[in-house]
């Protein structure tokens, strides 16, 4: 696409008045991680639904690196100076994600080895994709799986169950990650806009984007989540299943409320501020302090 046809639909194209209010912020923080409760760090979910957990956990560094790659190649298109600037903070937000997400899944490889191997044909995966797909595709299947993101997220702060019991260091970390896909959920969207307009092509190419990313990432993780479930010898545990689809979905019903929203994403005029459940970021300084302080005083010592 020219640099004329994406001025012209930065202008033709406003933001969303959402994303326009929230700016994303870097943080550096670091979270206490025990290796020996990664199995089972979310307390009412049992073994079943941490390594759930844990295998999307896995996805995230690659992934975010994946993202970072994408939105980067269009920055310089961007004619408004807020969204670039927005845009630079998205790609320092994705790398703290990752950063930490490493720390975490290097317990995940201690405990179980065939972890890392996941992780080694997720990238492998990516990078075929980058190879091979033009920019706007890769950029599609990025906002595809930033809404996938979004909607975890969204359920992950409204839930409160899911931090009853749980090890305090990872639902820190998960809480912090979900805090801040919030803050910048618009960002790659908006980019997209931006530079690929709004017409029929964009559209196609945008629904097309989640159904290829969601088909792909749940056919990745399914049977890899199945293997850690069974090298724990918990694939046979009627108990720890029940409680796996109660949080799941059943009662709790962490997946089963996200089939709504990633519905909405197939609306000609969707965005995903549609959603305004930015309340939730009125507390991110003060949760994240203890964090960004423990950093500091880890970065003194070194």
């Amino acid at each position: 696409m020219s640099a004329t046809k994406s001025v012209k639909s930065v202008k033709s194209n406003p933001r969303n008045a959402k994303s326009e209010s929230v700016m994303p912020i870097r943080r550096d923080l670091q979270f206490p991680l025990p290796a020996d409760r990664v199995q089972d760090w979310v307390g009412n979910g049992g073994v079943q639904f941490t390594h759930l957990m844990n295998t999307m956990s896995l996805v995230i560094p690659v992934g975010e690196r994946f993202f970072i790659d994408a939105v980067r190649h269009y920055r310089d298109q961007i004619q408004d100076p807020e969204l670039k600037k927005a845009a630079t903070a998205f790609i320092g937000q994705e790398a703290m994600h990752g950063r930490e997400h490493d720390e975490y899944n290097a317990k995940m490889f201690e405990r179980l080895p065939s972890a890392a191997v996941f992780e080694k044909r997720v990238k492998t995966l990516l990078d075929v994709f980058q190879n091979n797909t033009s920019p706007s595709f890769r950029l599609s299947a990025t906002i595809a799986l930033e809404h996938l993101t979004a909607i975890m997220a969204d359920g992950l702060l409204k839930e409160p169950a899911l931090a009853q019991n749980a090890e305090p260091g990872y639902h820190a970390l998960w809480k912090w990650h979900a805090l801040e896909e919030t803050e910048h959920k618009g960002v790659a969207y908006d980019v997209w806009e931006a530079t690929q307009g709004r017409g029929v092509k964009a559209y196609t190419i945008r629904a097309f984007g989640l159904v290829f990313a969601t088909a792909i990432f749940w056919g990745m993780v399914l049977p890899h989540y199945a293997n850690f479930v069974r090298q724990e010898g918990k694939l046979t545990d009627v108990k720890g299943w029940k409680s796996m689809w109660r949080m799941a979905f059943g009662e709790i019903g962490f997946l089963r409320k996200m089939a709504r929203p990633w519905f909405s994403y197939f609306r000609p005029d969707f965005h995903p501020w549609d959603e305004d459940n930015s309340h939730y970021l009125a507390g991110i300084e003060g949760f994240s302090a203890p964090y960004a302080r423990r950093q500091a005083s880890l970065s003194a010592a070194a």
